[in-house]
């Protein structure tokens, strides 16, 4: 896969031709430098924000100086293995997202490259390369790359992990099958603008979930149990599905799902969902869950943009070529 990434990559910056060599990327167009460490390309225009990890803003107030060693250890293991452990709820939760997020791509998955932006520890790229994809996992903190190539050694995935920023994806037009993104574009101040490159990279498809922007989840802010800006001190951006479909409409795609639904968990599985995840409980929560979209699903928190591009289908490309 390395060897197929390089074949891929161009400069952040220009587009360039990118020289490889063991320790360094160079640009052949501008003479940008950009560092390997660990393996792992940092292909940002800001190198210094590669240095910043997800983790360091889990705590409110920002209060990691106080966490320990081993708290701290505790999650990133956390996000290395999620949601393998986790409860039965939680888990089905995530496997109804992800479920919901391919919808209509499914036959272009197997053997297609994939690349999954703002991919954080590599959940997400997990669930596409059990579905037979080939992920590139690429995220801006070289934390997270590290911990996604730490996912991928326990479980023998097919993920290459890639520091990167989502606005300026250092990728050829239209040289990956699918650009997926989950949770990702809601960290930006312009979620369009990193919108706009996921649509310039993808060849085949674009998959984005969101938070949605909703009159469920301005009651949710006011009441403490959604945030209208992250521990990180930045803003949530909430997006509404009409505006995502016709910014990839306008770049080209058909639209195959541009919708809202209802889904609420809280980032690590607390004692309500250990206990609606204990047997007898199980399977009511699961209905229950299932029951609440089918009445109220239309006004949902969360939002699933799905889309072909146009050309793409005319084309008639194979899966994964």
């Amino acid at each position: 896969m390395r060897d197929q990434l390089q074949g891929l990559l161009v400069c952040p910056a220009c587009h360039g031709q990118l020289a490889w060599s063991r320790e360094k990327i160079q640009c052949e167009a501008c003479a940008r430098v950009y560092p390997i460490a660990d393996g792992i390309p940092i292909l940002l225009l800001d190198q210094a924000a590669a240095e910043h990890d997800e983790l360091e803003h889990q705590t409110p107030g920002h209060k990691h100086r106080q966490a320990a060693f081993f708290d701290r250890q505790v999650a990133a293991e956390f996000e290395i293995t999620r949601p393998h452990g986790t409860p039965g709820l939680y888990h089905r939760l995530l496997d109804e997202k992800f479920r919901r997020s391919v919808m209509g791509l499914e036959s272009i998955l197997p053997g297609a490259t994939a690349l999954t932006v703002c991919a954080g520890s590599g959940m997400d790229a997990e669930f596409l390369a059990r579905a037979g994809a080939h992920v590139i996992a690429s995220d801006i903190s070289l934390g997270a790359a590290r911990r996604a190539r730490e996912r991928t050694r326990r479980y023998g995935l097919a993920i290459t992990p890639l520091v990167a920023d989502v606005e300026h994806l250092p990728f050829r037009d239209q040289t990956v099958a699918l650009v997926y993104v989950h949770d990702g574009l809601h960290h930006l101040e312009e979620p369009g603008a990193g919108l706009a490159e996921m649509a310039r990279v993808a060849a085949r498809a674009v998959s984005v979930t969101e938070p949605a922007r909703a009159a469920v989840t301005a009651l949710a802010v006011r009441l403490g149990l959604a945030l209208a800006r992250e521990e990180a001190g930045n803003r949530v951006a909430r997006l509404l599905p009409a505006e995502v479909a016709g910014e990839l409409r306008a770049r080209g795609f058909r639209v195959v799902h541009a919708d809202r639904y209802a889904m609420y968990y809280r980032h690590e599985p607390g004692s309500i969902m250990r206990t609606l995840s204990a047997p007898g409980l199980f399977g009511v929560s699961q209905a229950a869950v299932s029951l609440g979209n089918v009445l109220i699903g239309r006004w949902g928190n969360k939002l699933r943009v799905t889309a072909l591009r146009v050309r793409s289908e005319v084309a008639g490309l194979i899966p994964g070529e």
